[in-house]
């Protein structure tokens, strides 16, 4: 037993660099998972609607619930993809927002391919000539658009220093959603399937959790035992659902039907090794651009999850999206408490034995 611990890493917390083997997989393939970039997530929620179909899933309610354009609210057993829509009063990264409100963009739209003024004239200045265009006199995007755009400026009072303010130099206020496809997080130490009773719950070969809702008995210890909420049961029957990374599909060499279905890459599926070296390069070409709040979430094995097998970039504090800012999972303090129970119950009988012996006859 300690040669296959030192060899695969603790059963219940720690990095586990062999998850399938550890299961029970010797000649398994290279774990796979999902890395979700949300800083090119449009919310088109074709996620959503791709997971529904490919599983049969429930649908949940086509009512919107207030909270920008989600009807979703989050995930749960009839919604195994949940696309977020965040508000937040700033722009993104360092692009500041380019004003267009003496312009007429419909009559500079239905000038183009005639021969009308050009585009520049009609948004408002004089075209350059081409001599001035070509040479190296070129006027710049910004004075070609006229005082369209602001210049740089100080933040205004009270705004965090840095490329990303709340309020633009001018005083305008901005708008920007931060959207992000959330799913169970396929973890390496799961405790949903640590506590399931009726082995419901097993771990696949690519180093996926499964559900067999034909074995779940409906207890219903795994929903609190997640650390992120994921798994949930069914009203009607009693029984837990989730995502199961579309295990069918991975079974005949396909993608999951939402990483098929995502029209921007958001949704990346692939070896988990190779997403984690991508996303650590898109981090490094974010950070580059002025998208200095770039991070990721759930991508390393000395998290209290071991790292999870779908893991995100995410372009601020994960509690903005709903996410626990450090998970654990929650079986991890089990060998403790078994051995605090133990140290009790042998004090209760000593002190039963004690209590007996000193009767008197």
């Amino acid at each position: 037993m300690r040669d296959a611990d030192d060899r695969h890493g603790n059963a219940l917390y720690g990095p586990q660099p062999d998850v399938s083997g550890a299961s029970g997989y010797p000649d398994a393939p290279p774990r796979v998972g999902f890395f979700t970039d949300t800083s090119v997530c449009i919310g088109c929620k074709a996620c959503e609607v791709a997971c529904k179909e490919w599983n049969a899933i429930p649908e949940d309610g086509l009512e919107l619930t207030g909270m920008s354009y989600d009807n979703t609210r989050g995930l749960g057993a009839d919604t195994w993809r949940h696309v977020a829509f965040v508000e937040q009063r700033k722009p993104l990264g360092g692009q500041e927002p380019v004003a267009h409100d003496d312009v007429d963009v419909f009559a500079a739209a239905s000038s183009l391919g005639t021969d009308a003024p050009s585009a520049a004239s009609s948004l408002g200045t004089d075209p350059p000539s081409a001599g001035s265009s070509l040479g190296t006199g070129a006027p710049s995007a910004a004075s070609s658009l006229g005082t369209g755009a602001p210049s740089a400026a100080p933040t205004a009072a009270g705004a965090p220093a840095g490329p990303i303010s709340p309020v633009s130099p001018d005083g305008r206020t901005e708008l920007r959603w931060l959207m992000s496809s959330d799913v169970c997080k396929h973890c390496t130490h799961a405790a949903c399937l640590d506590v399931c009773p009726t082995g419901a719950l097993f771990r696949t070969e690519f180093g996926t959790v499964v559900v067999q809702e034909d074995v779940c008995n409906g207890c219903g210890y795994c929903v609190p035992a997640c650390p992120y909420g994921v798994i949930d049961q069914r009203k009607d029957d009693g029984r837990v659902w989730k995502c199961t990374l579309c295990y069918d599909r991975l079974g005949v060499g396909l993608e999951p039907a939402c990483a098929k279905s995502c029209p921007t890459d958001s949704i990346q599926f692939g070896p988990l090794e190779e997403l984690r070296e991508r996303a650590r390069t898109r981090v490094a070409q974010l950070h580059a651009a002025g998208v200095t709040d770039a991070r990721l979430y759930g991508d390393s094995p000395d998290d209290g999850v071991g790292g999870a097998g779908a893991f995100f970039l995410l372009l601020d504090e994960p509690e903005v999206y709903g996410l626990p800012p450090d998970p654990v999972v929650t079986t991890r303090d089990l060998p403790g408490m078994w051995r605090h129970a133990a140290v009790a119950a042998a004090a209760l009988a000593a002190l039963a034995v004690g209590s007996f012996a000193r009767r008197p006859r």
